[in-house]
């Protein structure tokens, strides 16, 4: 098949969730033979140093290169309007115009929309492409913005949190028949992308990672250390870590829970340097090799309490044969086992207990990396789930 993929963020360096997924399905992709064109918005705030990718050698790539910082007068002078800002500062007529030269030039079978961001491009692949047109859901974009807004005191803010995902879920729920079939990642999105009103073929296929890159060392294993591993400019992982160090760093530093604590991620904010203890908390920033940044570190801190979708870290963590100290919320849609395969908690007290816990237990910290690390080899293959896609693919052409 000749594929065609959209993406509102270049893919390259795969240094976050949704490249990582965008990366991996395209690998899986072309190892079965098929095809693949991609097209990138990149956002510059995401550019980032990086070899080049040997995935370039073997697709079709081009990218576009946009501002998406929206200034004070464009914010305000939207609230009189009835548009979403968050989606319309990805529309640029420039990439539309690339967009229409690919069309032309090429015949596709199926053209994968990487998300909401890209859904302002519909309309120029309908007329340009008889292409069957997949959306792949990586989370419900309005809900991420409705469970923000829950979790503000501040009047104003809830109420421009609030304001924001109604005009998003208006415009997911138009859009929602408009393609031909969509993809998600969890049964829970399923059910709610059902219960809107969706009459195409939907299907659900977990995130799935290349398990060849995943090899867990535990001579390298600083035991006890809590980490946390994410990029703060998405606001869900901002807001869930905020939580965590406000409730839990004078535990950390001066409490019962003697654990070192590393945060790392892309764009962590220049004030989080204030949270730095001498040999308690350290904040690194963005790290030039995750996966041998979570190799080092025993147990991982995912405290979400907003968000969507399937959580890319938490499969990567399980992969590396990680503890993992989850909310519900951040464990969406993986078919977890809590004090089997993940440990969930969900507010400070069982959080405290579940570090407690983990800390003074290397052994069952053990029994549930080992654990985690058979769940992804049985459900989050790459090799399984492209396979899977393709077969969908071929079952709407």
């Amino acid at each position: 098949m000749r594929i065609l993929i959209l993406t509102h963020r270049a893919p390259f360096p795969q240094n976050g969730g949704y490249p990582i997924v965008v990366g991996n399905t395209i690998k899986g992709l072309v190892e079965l033979g098929h095809q693949v064109t991609l097209l990138s918005l990149n956002v510059k705030k995401n550019r980032s140093p990086a070899e080049r990718d040997a995935l370039l050698d073997k697709i079709t790539y081009s990218e576009y290169d946009i501002d998406t910082r929206v200034t004070i007068i464009e914010a305000v002078s939207n609230l009189f309007t009835n548009n979403s800002y968050n989606i319309d500062k990805y529309y640029h007529a420039g990439f539309e115009k690339l967009l229409f030269k690919t069309l032309i030039d090429n015949r596709y079978d199926i053209i994968q929309l990487e998300g909401i961001f890209v859904a302002p491009y519909l309309g120029v692949i309908r007329k340009n492409s008889k292409a069957k047109v997949i959306f792949r859901a990586h989370n419900i974009e309005h809900q991420v913005w409705q469970k923000l807004a829950q979790q503000k005191s501040d009047p104003f803010k809830r109420w421009y949190l609030q304001l924001l995902a109604r005009r998003i879920k208006n415009y997911e729920l138009a859009l929602l028949n408009k393609f031909d079939a969509m993809v998600v990642f969890t049964e829970q999105d399923k059910t709610s992308m059902l219960s809107f009103g969706t009459r195409i073929p939907l299907i659900v296929l977990p995130i799935g990672i290349d398990l060849s890159l995943y090899k867990p060392d535990h001579s390298k294993d600083d035991f006890p250390s809590l980490f946390f591993l994410g990029s703060l400019d998405w606001l869900p992982n901002r807001e869930g870590i905020e939580w965590f160090i406000d409730n839990f760093h004078k535990e950390l530093t001066d409490g019962d829970l003697k654990a070192r604590f590393y945060v790392a991620g892309h764009n962590i904010p220049e004030q989080f340097d204030d949270y730095e203890v001498l040999g308690k908390v350290f904040i690194h920033g963005e790290v030039d090799d995750a996966l041998e940044f979570v190799n080092s570190k025993s147990i991982m801190i995912v405290p979400l309490l907003s968000g969507g979708g399937m959580r890319v870290k938490i499969v990567e963590g399980m992969a590396m044969e990680k503890c993992i100290i989850s909310t519900t919320l951040g464990a969406e849609g993986i078919n977890i086992e809590t004090g089997k395969n993940i440990i969930i908690a969900n507010d400070i007290d069982e959080f405290y207990n579940a570090i407690k816990k983990c800390i003074t237990d290397e052994h069952y910290c053990r029994q549930v990396g080992h654990a985690a690390r058979h769940l992804v080899q049985q459900q989050h293959d790459i090799n399984n789930i492209t396979l899977q896609l393709a077969g969908f693919y071929q079952s709407i052409i």
